[in-house]
């Protein structure tokens, strides 16, 4: 008969705690897929040559030599800050799903946007004349990357969010030999210089749905706060009825705004079956290659606890001054997408970012042992390394009289095992033994080897917070 406790220094927990409640401003690094960092090239190409302009864009490809087929990716735009002090158009889950079903990416910047040379030029409220010469450039993307031996020319599809998108569908006017398929996320523009731009984008969808005859997709939600939901119904309607082929996924509301479905991964089930689906009826690759290049799926619920259960928290809740539980509340208050992992000596979290799964593993590998996560987004999956049998509901766990087999001795050491901090375990033997242990990177397995050690036919009885014995 033994107690297994494996005690935790505190000041390892509490340096863990501290080294891992802070904002998570993650760098790119963070924000992406290390095989994407890895093959990552920046060039600068001519524009339309009509208009001649250089352009920066970012190439990415997947592992191996090609030919590759060829996923364009245009950026949309910030109102509010200038053209060229926007970013470079790198990071994006977009490019990431591509990338996974074994395309290489391009992500040409717009004139005048992140290194790029000129400026778009003002064409009022013919939004169809923005989306042409923009387009145009497009093309030019498209003629460089035809031109490298590591791509597949004959398959070739173009994509874009937001002014992205808007400039995707023009690319479908001008008929470039094979581009098999477009695809617009909350596709749309607006101008400054036009005073009714819905009327604009409606107008004009339905002049580009008389030109194109490349088949899209749309991608539109309820909640999206830049183009409102009878808008892109009626660019929709508008662009069908001219005759385009296309088909909309209209997904509902999405976060708090639906135009940025691409800037999270909890888009990714959303948006990625409807697109597999999409590129298989048009003879583009659609399968799931290269797992590296998306976040790792979350594990299933797995019931152990209610997400604020503070008391069911394993280590977590031995952490002095209520230290552990201020940790777990703080996750609590973190923004989807967001997990948590937990382990002997402290825990790592993560919110946002490309997988804050694997980040938050990280995190609290790097302070210690038997890291597991504990919860995904709004579910609990923390699992126990050995399975343990459902509760039994035999009796209430407090009740130390309903232990079968037990001496008084025996009685004392439940009552132990009933002050011990979790994950813990509690065996019995028909001869009256027993063992507890609590803590350790495997309490239920200790449990019942302690009590094997000394006794035959040792069962469990208590796990955690349950009666696990079946009479």
């Amino acid at each position: 008969m033994r107690v297994t406790a494996v005690l935790i220094a505190a000041c390892l927990v509490l340096l863990a705690i501290a080294n891992n409640i802070r904002a998570q401003d993650s760098p790119d690094a963070d924000k992406a897929p290390d095989a994407v960092l890895l093959h990552e090239q920046v060039v600068r190409i001519p524009g339309d040559p009509d208009h001649p302009v250089t352009l920066v864009m970012t190439i990415f490809t997947p592992e191996g030599f090609g030919p590759f087929p060829l996923a364009i990716m245009n950026h949309g735009s910030s109102g509010d800050v200038p053209p060229a002090q926007q970013p470079r158009y790198r990071l994006s889950f977009s490019s990431y799903y591509f990338l996974s079903r074994g395309y290489a990416v391009a992500l040409p910047m717009m004139r005048g946007y992140a290194g790029s040379e000129g400026h778009l030029t003002s064409h009022g409220c013919d939004h169809l004349a923005t989306g042409i010469d923009n387009a145009k450039d497009i093309r030019a993307a498209i003629d460089y990357m035809k031109q490298q031996p590591y791509i597949d020319g004959s398959r070739i599809l173009v994509a874009g969010q937001s002014f992205g998108g808007w400039n995707t569908l023009a690319v479908g006017a001008l008929k470039i030999p094979g581009v098999k398929a477009l695809v617009s996320f909350a596709g749309g523009m607006k101008a400054s210089s036009c005073r009714d731009n819905d009327k604009a984008l409606i107008e004009a969808a339905g002049l580009l749905g008389d030109e194109v005859t490349t088949p899209s997709i749309w991608f539109f939600g309820d909640n999206d706060e830049v183009f409102a939901t009878p808008v892109w119904h009626a660019m929709y309607d508008r662009y069908v009825a001219a005759g385009a082929p296309a088909e909309l996924v209209a997904y509902g509301r999405f976060g708090i705004n639906s135009h940025n479905l691409l800037g999270s991964a909890e888009g990714l089930p959303i948006w990625t079956p409807k697109l597999d689906a999409f590129l298989g009826r048009h003879g583009l690759p659609n399968k799931f290659l290269y797992p590296e290049y998306l976040p790792q799926p979350s594990p299933p619920p797995s019931h152990y606890a209610d997400l604020n259960d503070l008391q069911a928290l394993p280590y977590l809740n031995a952490v002095p001054n209520g230290k552990g539980m201020a940790y777990y509340q703080h996750f609590l208050s973190q923004p989807l997408p967001r997990a948590l992992a937990i382990g002997v000596h402290g825990a790592g979290e993560a919110s946002g970012g490309f997988d804050p799964i694997l980040l938050a593993m990280r995190r609290c590998q790097r302070i210690t042992l038997g890291c597991r996560l504990y919860a995904v987004d709004n579910e609990v999956v923390w699992t126990r390394p050995t399975p343990t049998p459902a509760p039994t509901h035999f009796a209430n766990l407090s009740d130390e009289n309903a232990v079968p087999y037990l001496t008084p001795s025996g009685r004392l050491g439940y009552e132990k095992f009933l002050a011990m901090v979790r994950p813990r375990a509690f065996a019995i033997a028909p001869d009256g033994g027993w063992a507890a242990s609590a803590r350790g990177l495997d309490p239920v397995a200790a449990a019942m080897a302690d009590c094997s050690a000394k006794h035959q036919n040792c069962h469990l009885y208590a796990v955690d917070g349950d009666v696990v014995w079946h009479h």
